[in-house]
């Protein structure tokens, strides 16, 4: 598994003590407005696990179910539209190169458990009016109020969760718009692991959207790249990128990013490499017709995919390892196939 290398914070930012985060609510809002104590997941479409022939002991159950890796999978035809109608036999699963059996594939229905990662640092500034526009428009064009929760976190010298998961769009948009003038450093590689914890112990299909230019500039330099993608590796956590510097580029030239600065680069680099690492993509919209465009293709991706169930052999498998992933359509060509490249072994 190829990994890009992480490139450390700036010197100009090297001293800096990161101030104490405000403790922030742990209740979970419903729709009406009321603040109430979290309550338990919600119902969950999950697959069948794998029938035990002895199921005697629960343990023996459970530890079939624990064993479970769910391997969403997005598939695309050649103009970016998802493509349904597939069946078990359509795909073609790899572990570490060698094909494995898929326990069953199904069209997952399960709730979304979203945390939007909204970047409020000096960097966006020039950015920040088409930073909350996208964010607004994102919660009203891809979250089911039926199904699907939501939660918000603003990320500069440290992370803050600004709205715990709630169905209620509207509450979404006014943590939004309190937001107040960017300011401050970058820590994203940070903001990301703390977001990630957040959702581990979400029931359903855990998705992490970042709005930000992708730099990083303050994160604990023992947060590398490879540290971040492993994490949302083991949490099963799907990214989506809605990057903003090619909209600056774009306000103050006319055209889009073409040569940018080493930093840029880079920052769209490892942006690449996370989603790509868990099955999600980038997008860089430059006006608005190009970010409902995107948003159309996350809420296609997330409502018309398929879940791959896989159940390693536990015999063959050491706790901790990473294992690769690779997932085919056989016999179709023009698809583009968007899974996780990778898990970890519990």
């Amino acid at each position: 598994m190829l990994f890009v290398p992480f490139v450390g914070k700036s010197a100009a930012q090297s001293g800096r003590t990161k101030p104490s985060p405000t403790p922030t609510p742990t209740s979970v809002t419903g729709p009406i407005g009321l603040s109430t104590p979290k309550p338990s997941p919600l119902p969950v479409a999950t697959p069948r696990p794998r029938v035990v022939t002895t199921p005697t002991p629960n343990e023996d159950v459970e530890k079939v179910q624990s064993a479970l890796v769910p391997i969403p999978v997005s598939v695309l035809d050649s103009n970016g539209r998802s493509v349904v109608g597939l069946k078990d036999t359509d795909f073609e699963l790899k572990i570490d190169g060698k094909v494995v059996e898929i326990g069953e594939v199904f069209r997952s229905e399960s709730p979304i458990r979203l945390a939007m990662l909204f970047d409020n640092s000096t960097s966006v500034a020039n950015a920040r009016e088409f930073e909350v526009e996208a964010a607004i428009r994102f919660f009203k064009r891809v979250i089911r109020p039926s199904t699907d929760t939501a939660a918000l976190f603003s990320m500069a010298d440290y992370t803050r969760l600004e709205q715990p998961l709630t169905r209620d769009v509207d509450m979404l948009t006014r943590a939004i718009m309190a937001f107040p003038t960017p300011a401050g450093a970058t820590a994203l590689f940070d903001g990301i692991i703390e977001v990630t914890d957040y959702l581990r112990s979400s029931t359903g299909r855990r998705v992490v959207v970042i709005v930000s230019d992708g730099e990083d500039t303050y994160s604990d330099p023992k947060t590398t790249l490879n540290e971040v993608i492993r994490q949302l590796q083991i949490h099963n956590c799907l990214v989506y990128v809605v990057r903003t510097k090619d909209f600056e580029y774009y306000k103050l030239t006319g055209s889009r990013l073409g040569n940018a600065n080493i930093r840029a680069l880079e920052a769209e680099r490892r942006m690449q490499e996370i989603t790509q690492q868990t099955g999600g993509a980038v997008y860089s919209p430059i006006d608005e017709r190009e970010m409902n465009a995107a948003f159309d293709q996350i809420s296609a991706a997330l409502n018309q995919q398929y879940v791959l169930a896989y159940y390693p052999d536990d015999d063959k498998v050491s706790a901790g390892i990473s294992r690769e992933i690779a997932v085919t359509v056989k016999g179709k060509s023009g698809l583009t196939v968007r899974s996780r490249k990778g898990f970890v072994a519990r």
